[in-house]
């Protein structure tokens, strides 16, 4: 009798670990076809993830239950049309989504925001935005939001560093007369004299709205409301910064050569550290130009300059010919490189074989061998060169044509 029950038991047993088993099989063969979907989407309507989602949010797959994530219309009417083919309890939602409470819009409050990849403080830097900039708001999770900048980098960045605004809030803030802080880096103070108490600091590109003036010093309020002075030898109206923008190739040259000695700074767009291409990013931005975030992405805007041989090689000779002081270098790394390597860093030409580069810190070094500072040149391989001045991108925005920074 004990071995007939215990049979049956082992017996029930085991056809329940075969059911169960059977059944996380089917779970686990539904979420590979929907991972399948999401990336053959994701490879049509948003190839560079930086700039563009179609994600799996969320997998139960005990339960079943998936979210996908997009911030693309289109990429949202496939998901939806291709998932009823699934059986299974499969959400799709397009961002900006309703954990952000239909406020979109979020105004930096801080002097730099440091943005990262994941919602967390130890998830790695990967972009920062400045003091003044408008963002879209697409999600919150774990007390940071999910930003899309004006250049549409996307990345998260802490609550805290932002300033949400409803529609009416960023209307107005748009529409407020505003400062723009032209010193490399300082404070402002929250009475007009050098002696009161700091507000906070400030760098390069910090925006605020300019709501007086008081001797020598402008009065400012930020997007949070605080309110401020910053002297008036450290500013100018947002209007008469953009008037005086005259991006010729000297001029970006030089505001370049104003960051030299700065340190390298993976992640870094502003004066307080800058990467490769976070530094040729400021550069322009100095003279009033939006361009994109990466090196890899910069690489596909601009006019290209022919550089390379025949066999896709490097052509010193040519490239002294072709390039024009502000044009931009594109390097992958090692010496031997695959000429179609993915491109790794970038550089702003000086002109007669020179560039300037965040390397270590922002300095300048040479292509030509018989230059003394022609050793870093030999550690990588130049596979491209483009052409911004000029150039008919949309990828090039002018700040004056934005509406993340004016009122059109």
């Amino acid at each position: 009798m004990k071995n007939t029950l215990k049979f049956a038991i082992l017996a029930c047993a085991s056809l329940i670990g075969t059911s169960h088993g059977h059944a996380q099989q089917v779970d686990s063969t539904t979420y590979f076809k929907i991972k399948e979907l999401q990336e053959n989407v994701k490879r049509e309507f948003a190839p560079d993830r930086r700039t563009k989602i179609v994600a799996i949010q969320k997998a139960d797959v005990p339960q079943n239950i998936y979210i996908l994530e997009t911030t693309e219309k289109d990429a949202k009417f496939v998901l939806e049309q291709k998932t009823k083919e699934i059986s299974a309890n499969i959400q799709v939602q397009l961002l900006p989504d309703a954990s952000v409470d239909g406020k979109t819009v979020g105004v930096i409050r801080l002097s730099v925001a440091n943005m990262r990849t994941f919602p967390d403080n130890s998830a790695e830097l990967t972009s920062q935005v400045l003091l003044g900039t408008q963002v879209d708001l697409l999600q919150k999770k774990s007390g940071e939001y999910r930003v899309r900048t004006p250049d549409g980098y996307i990345a998260w960045v802490p609550a805290s560093s932002i300033a949400v605004m409803d529609q009416a809030e960023a209307d107005k803030w748009r529409q407020s007369d505003k400062l723009i802080y032209t010193t490399e880096f300082g404070r402002s103070y929250s009475e007009p004299t050098e002696k009161s108490q700091r507000v906070s600091d400030l760098v390069y590109g910090d925006i605020l709205k300019l709501t007086g003036q008081k001797g020598g010093f402008y009065e400012i309020a930020y997007p949070d409301g605080r309110k401020g002075y910053i002297k008036k030898s450290e500013g100018l109206t947002l209007k008469n910064w953009l008037d005086t923008r005259n991006p010729t190739a000297d001029h970006i040259i030089a505001s370049a050569k104003s960051m030299l000695g700065l340190p390298y700074l993976w992640g870094g767009t502003s004066v307080k550290g800058v990467d490769c291409s976070g530094f040729t990013k400021t550069s322009f931005f100095m003279n009033g130009f939006v361009i994109p975030r990466d090196a890899s992405q910069q690489v596909l805007a601009g006019e290209k300059i022919d550089i390379l041989d025949s066999e896709g090689h490097f052509d010193p000779e040519k490239a002294l010919k072709n390039l024009k002081p502000a044009d931009l270098l594109f390097f992958a790394a090692g010496k031997n490189s695959n000429p179609n390597a993915r491109v790794t860093h970038v550089a702003l030409y000086i002109g007669n074989g020179t560039f300037i580069h965040a390397a270590g810190l922002v300095r300048i070094n040479s292509m030509l061998k018989d230059a003394a500072d022609y050793d870093d040149f030999q550690t990588r391989t130049v596979v491209a060169a483009r052409r911004y001045l000029g150039a008919k991108d949309s990828a090039i925005q002018k700040i004056a044509e934005s509406n993340y920074y004016i009122n059109k």
